[in-house]
């Protein structure tokens, strides 16, 4: 029986999502846990690949077991796991229901702060820059609602079926002493999300212009972009599906 996993984890000590060789990972803590509670080997699908030092506040992985499952699965993962995995809910799906591919959309949120500060070092990106434009940001994020060939945004020498992204949300507002960038999309390319907050640090740094934007997206060149922000900044907030 295939079964979905929803829950979060703080990614500062793990290199990323996706079992590494030689380092670890949050997917191979996630299955060593329920191999051990339910006795047989457990292989999980992540409905996404975070990168080193990223985030998920909610994130769903599915996993086939033969094992019978009920909700104190929850509570013996939960006292199984480390501090900085939670699991929130286990449910029953579909014997075909895919975490990746039958996911409609993936929401990011990414943290900026102004100002030096201990406590967020590994949950924003600290730039101690106050003049940031937000007005030269959001005009930016409404161009990129006219494309959907996101190339220039891609980790250089990915393996992408397509580069194709529609994106739903785009926005930067106020936060607490920084800024916050949430981001909407049916897909992402590798690196895609840290790529476009630093070529938007540029625009609100007046190193570009909004309209600069439509270049470097037409370009389709990851070097005609601006850096790749930080990995701590980023986090994934939310993954929708349609369980229907």
């Amino acid at each position: 029986m295939r079964y979905f996993i929803e829950f979060s984890y703080d990614g500062a000590s793990y290199f990323g999502y996706q079992i590494q060789p030689n380092q670890i990972s949050v997917q191979e803590t996630l299955e060593k846990a329920l191999s051990t509670i339910l006795r047989e080997t457990v292989k999980t699908t992540g409905a996404g690949r975070t990168d080193t030092g990223v985030h998920a506040k909610k994130i769903f992985a599915h996993f086939d077991t033969s094992r019978p499952v009920n909700e104190n699965l929850v509570y013996q993962l939960n006292g199984f796991l480390p501090p900085d995995i939670a699991v929130k809910r286990i449910f029953k799906v579909k014997d075909d229901f895919h975490a990746r591919f039958d996911a409609t959309y993936r929401t990011y949120e990414y943290y900026i702060t102004c100002e030096k500060e201990p406590f967020t070092r590994n949950y924003a990106w600290q730039i101690w820059k106050k003049n940031l434009s937000l007005e030269a940001m959001n005009e930016a994020c409404r161009i990129l609602f006219e494309y959907e060939d996101f190339e220039s945004f891609s980790k250089t020498g990915a393996d992408n079926k397509t580069t194709l992204c529609h994106i739903y949300k785009a926005h930067w507002e106020p936060y607490p002493n920084g800024l916050k960038f949430t981001i909407s999309a049916n897909r992402f390319l590798r690196n895609m999300v840290r790529a476009i907050v630093g070529t938007m640090v540029e625009i609100g740094s007046g190193k570009r212009t909004p309209e600069d934007l439509r270049t470097i997206i037409e370009a389709k060149n990851r070097n005609a972009a601006g850096i790749s922000a930080p990995a701590q900044g980023l986090f994934l907030v939310d993954v929708g599906y349609d369980f229907q």
